[in-house]
């Protein structure tokens, strides 16, 4: 039986996240491969989940290949850069909300769109491929384009492409390059899958529905607008728009991973026909479960 053929690009980090006795645990995640981390995990075996990056040859380097490995995402997609290394950030919680300190200095996945033919071979036959505005943001400028004209290509050839812009406004050296760089990204995608909060101060939307309208004059089809806790608004075409209440969370113990996790259960509704209102309640039910552990990864 021939499945699904899923690839998200991107940068795996080590994360050091707090435990309840003041220390840190060291565990791997990134962006766009805990949304890789969830599908391998909601979606049948026949599917397949591979990761796109960039890591060094030193010792925690390849920690991090077995680790990806072991959790079933293919790593051959996964370059190897001899003199870096790969990125580290810290989280700190406040009553649930998290921040983070980040060290990428020396990231490999800084490079992963350096080499044109290897990142076509790796969106080469993809029903599905995700990215985010954190990998767009590490890039150079030089590099960014190839990311695109790939991206560009694998859509024309019938993958769906998936970006969600999660902005980071000090990866990037100023706010019209972030905000060129993410509608640029939003132009090659199908599906959209910002969150309010960031996407609303950013470009003056007023409302889910602005963000919505200003996604859709790029050329996505879906679009879903998380909120925080709030009304999950949506639009796709053919269907019109929809919004969805997310059940209140009774106590929130770590925020991370909250988006990519509603990413990876909505995606993977969508991979298997679900329609919008109930992969918008698969998105919030999985968020809503990972916002309740410490740390990006929680087991299902």
């Amino acid at each position: 039986m021939t499945g699904k053929r899923i690839l998200a690009i991107g940068e795996c980090m080590v994360e050091m996240a707090p435990r309840d006795d003041g220390a840190f645990s060291r565990n791997f995640a990134g962006d766009s491969f805990n949304t890789a981390w969830y599908l391998r995990r909601i979606l049948p075996q026949p599917d397949t989940v591979d990761y796109c990056s960039a890591i060094g040859t030193d010792a925690i380097s390849e920690t991090m290949a077995d680790f990806i490995a072991k959790a079933g995402i293919g790593t051959d997609f996964i370059r190897r850069i001899g003199d870096r290394t790969v990125g580290l950030y810290m989280i700190e919680l406040k009553d649930g909300e998290r921040s983070f300190s980040y060290w990428r200095g020396q990231s490999a996945a800084k490079l992963l769109a350096a080499e044109p033919d290897f990142l076509e071979e790796a969106v080469k036959d993809r029903d599905l491929i995700h990215f985010s505005g954190i990998t767009l943001a590490i890039l150079s400028e030089e590099h960014r384009p190839v990311l695109m004209d790939a991206l560009q290509k694998a859509r024309a050839a019938g993958a769906v492409i998936a970006f969600d812009p999660n902005m980071r406004a000090r990866l990037w050296p100023d706010g019209d390059t972030m905000r060129n760089a993410v509608m640029a990204a939003a132009a090659v995608a199908d599906i959209v899958l910002p969150s309010f909060d960031e996407d609303g101060p950013v470009f003056g939307d007023v409302d889910p529905v602005a963000t919505i309208a200003r996604y859709r004059d790029a050329g996505a089809t879906t679009v879903v607008v998380k909120n925080g806790a709030g009304r999950i608004h949506a639009f796709e075409a053919g269907e019109g728009g929809v919004t969805f209440d997310p059940v209140p969370v009774a106590t929130v113990v770590d925020s991370t991973a909250a988006g990519d996790s509603f990413n990876a259960a909505f995606l993977a509704a969508r991979l298997q026909g679900e329609v919008m209102a109930v992969s918008l309640a698969n998105g919030a039910a999985l968020s809503a479960r990972v916002i309740g552990s410490r740390g990006a990864l929680v087991e299902l």
